[in-house]
């Protein structure tokens, strides 16, 4: 199990992360997580800091959002001995579901779980790559509130700052790891 007082080397997990500019389209910076995926210690290192932020709390299920939170998810859950449960885009999952569309950018898009993922009352952490405007996790908090969970945290790997999506969470515990300005 992680040590909840190790402190973890933001700077240096941040070194791990390629940037590239003009993708998807000109004027975005890309910040490209696979760098710091691929690299053993910083991967390990950065789902031990993510489970120390929860330890203590009792977590049932972590959910992972598609497709980079399946990345994070599963071994997040692993780490607090609790249940992992994909959020899916449309058609993926074989039961009933719960679904939710929700506005994009250019467009919309919709997420869904099994129905009997989430008792009422369990304590659920959501995970993904990547925070932004929180479009998608606002999708999958209404999904879980759907199915009667309770949230004890949203958690994230990287922190767009400067787009403020956390704004949207205030009465939730939101934990990132990396911070970006810009």
């Amino acid at each position: 199990m992680p040590d909840a007082q190790k402190p973890v080397n933001v700077e240096a997990l941040k070194s791990l992360v390629r940037t590239v500019p003009d993708f998807p389209r000109p004027g975005i910076l890309f910040y490209d997580i696979t760098t710091l995926l691929k690299d053993k210690t910083g991967f390990a290192q950065l789902i031990d800091a993510l489970a120390a932020h929860y330890l203590a709390r009792k977590i049932d299920l972590v959910l992972g959002i598609e497709a980079r939170g399946f990345i994070f998810g599963p071994a997040l859950a692993y780490r607090l001995n609790a249940g992992f449960v994909p959020v899916r885009k449309p058609r993926k999952l074989p039961a009933p579901v719960a679904r939710v569309t929700y506005d994009l950018e250019y467009g919309s898009d919709t997420l869904e779980i099994h129905l009997d993922a989430i008792a009422p009352g369990q304590r659920v952490v959501l995970v993904d790559d990547l925070l932004a405007t929180g479009g998608t996790m606002e999708a999958t908090v209404k999904l879980v509130r759907q199915l009667g969970g309770e949230i004890a945290g949203l958690a994230f790997a990287v922190e767009l700052d400067f787009l403020k999506g956390r704004e949207r969470f205030r009465e939730y515990d939101v934990f990132s790891l990396l911070h970006y300005d810009e």
